[in-house]
């Protein structure tokens, strides 16, 4: 066998592969003696068949069976020995010229080649929000909580403050839900107007228009779709069932074990510095997203390249179960571009800066993971054995092995980029970050 492989340029070459009756003959031979042993043919006991028969009726399509296997295994070990960065997988460029009546086979495979490129994380400079739970963040929680935890106490007719429960009613947009809402979440001052000094049993004709301070809040209480909920402009009808007073809760040490455990916060100070970090623990998630997010499509956007675009295509509209038409193969192209891209920077990255993730960075992650869980119920201290023993069990689930290692693959490709892209730090609060970085 023999291959030989002509650059057309830099990211397209055409391999030949020429096959002669030697590679492939003692593999067909030896199909064939099996089927004589195993094959039923009519007027013939088995294991009797005549070869001469045998090759007849099954000898053209062993043959092009077993060509194919040792043509596939040849490519393969020709790419890898070659060390030759392939995109897709060899195409047949002459597959309708094969003789297979012949002996010896030549086959070409078109190949689309990985591009040349250097990745710059120093280029672009990148906010990198560090998002900070502020004074009005701290006591609107600490508000929310006194009010999960207080009294309910039942009224008659609503006033400032109270909580409602009724049944929202829209022939309009069939609607009919029972939700329950507070006063504080109405922002129209008619709608409240309407609201305030209602009593149990009365029905409220409201408008929907700018009900709500979000528009998200009429999927939560009317019941209709997203699309619906924006910009929602119509007449709804408010049976009221139940108007409530919440009583808050004392900020007192009955409440503070309640919501931590015994004595470990003992103040308000305390309190407001517990919620600070675990808030702003759940923002650095956001905020790492973000970047991660950012530093992408940094990437994407500054390392220029170019790629077999009119190979890649033609590969695409075969791979499929279904061969995609040249409009169809390019429409789905140009909508994995980006990705693709992405996918050679950042394999890039992994292997100019060892950023691969090994077993026993997995096992020691699965680990962590399973005693931070088990403290969570209690089990603050559990044996080696028992780590172990849930370990492997992990470890065998495909599944959860996959998952696992994109967490660590990420979290890895984060700290790399946090120690070398070029970095601002910016504080801001959460409300800020969120009209900032998403607008």
């Amino acid at each position: 066998m023999n291959i030989t492989k002509k650059d057309i340029d830099k990211l397209n070459a055409v391999l030949t592969v020429e096959v002669s009756k030697e590679d492939y003959s003692d593999n067909v031979e030896k199909v064939l003696k099996n089927y004589r042993k195993t094959a039923n043919i009519p007027g013939f006991r088995k294991g009797h068949i005549p070869m001469g028969m045998v090759k007849k009726q099954y000898g053209k399509a062993v043959l092009v069976e077993e060509v194919n296997k040792v043509l596939q295994d040849a490519l393969q070990k020709y790419l890898t020995e070659e060390k030759l960065d392939v995109l897709g997988n060899p195409l047949p460029k002459n597959e309708s010229e094969i003789d297979w009546d012949a002996e010896d086979y030549k086959f070409e495979f078109e190949l689309g080649l990985a591009p040349q490129f250097d990745v710059d994380v120093k280029g672009k400079e990148i906010v990198h929000y560090k998002i900070v739970a502020d004074d009005k963040m701290l006591d609107n929680q600490v508000k929310t909580i006194r009010k999960q935890y207080g009294k309910l106490i039942s009224k008659n007719e609503v006033e400032k403050g109270d909580e409602i429960t009724g049944t929202f009613t829209s022939t309009e947009k069939e609607i009919e839900k029972k939700s329950t809402f507070s006063t504080e979440d109405i922002k129209g001052k008619k709608q409240l107007d309407a609201l305030i000094g209602a009593k149990v049993g009365d029905t409220v004709t409201l408008k929907t228009k700018g009900m709500f301070a979000d528009d998200h809040d009429n999927q939560k209480h009317l019941g209709v779709d997203h699309d619906d909920a924006h910009g929602l402009d119509i007449e709804v009808s408010l049976k009221i069932e139940e108007v409530n007073q919440r009583e808050m809760a004392d900020l007192n040490q009955e409440l503070f074990d309640k919501l931590f455990g015994e004595g470990k916060v003992t103040s308000e100070d305390e309190l407001k510095a517990k919620i600070k970090e675990d808030a702003e623990g759940q923002f650095a998630q956001q905020s790492d997203q973000k970047l991660l997010n950012d530093v992408v499509e940094s990437l994407i956007e500054n390392t220029e390249f170019d790629l077999p675009k009119e190979f890649l295509q033609r590969w695409i509209a075969t791979t499929g179960e279904k061969r995609l038409s040249e409009e169809e193969a390019k429409a789905e192209y140009e909508k994995s571009e980006k990705g693709l891209r992405y996918q050679l920077i950042e394999g890039k990255l992994r292997a100019e800066n060892n950023l691969q993730v090994t077993f026993d960075e997995l096992k020691a992650h699965s680990k962590n993971m399973i005693k931070a869980q088990m403290a969570q119920f209690g089990q603050t201290n559990p044996t080696d054995e028992e780590v172990e023993s849930i370990t492997a069990r992990i470890l065998s689930n495909r599944e959860e092995v996959e998952r696992l290692n994109e967490q660590l693959n990420t979290a890895k490709l984060l700290d790399f980029f946090k120690e070398n892209a070029k970095l601002k730090v910016k504080e801001i609060t959460f409300d800020k970050f969120i009209k900032e970085a998403y607008a």
